[in-house]
């Protein structure tokens, strides 16, 4: 399916949130996540599915100042 990932077009074959983020290199990362502009909390990505052209942003933080 074709989402829209951090503003840019993006294919994937995940299922849910969480998957995305795993396969994404984030599995264990302290990241935000959001779909269609809703926070998606931690503990909520392994029941939030995608769906074709959906939103979604993931933000880590940054280190350094």
């Amino acid at each position: 399916m074709q989402i829209v990932l951090n503003g840019e077009a993006f294919v994937t074959d995940a299922v849910t949130l969480d998957e995305l983020c795993t396969r994404l290199g984030f599995a264990d990362a302290k990241i935000a996540t959001a779909v269609n502009g809703s926070f998606v909390a931690a503990g909520e990505r392994k029941e939030t599915r995608l769906a074709e052209a959906d939103e979604v942003e993931i933000v880590a933080p940054r280190q350094g100042g």
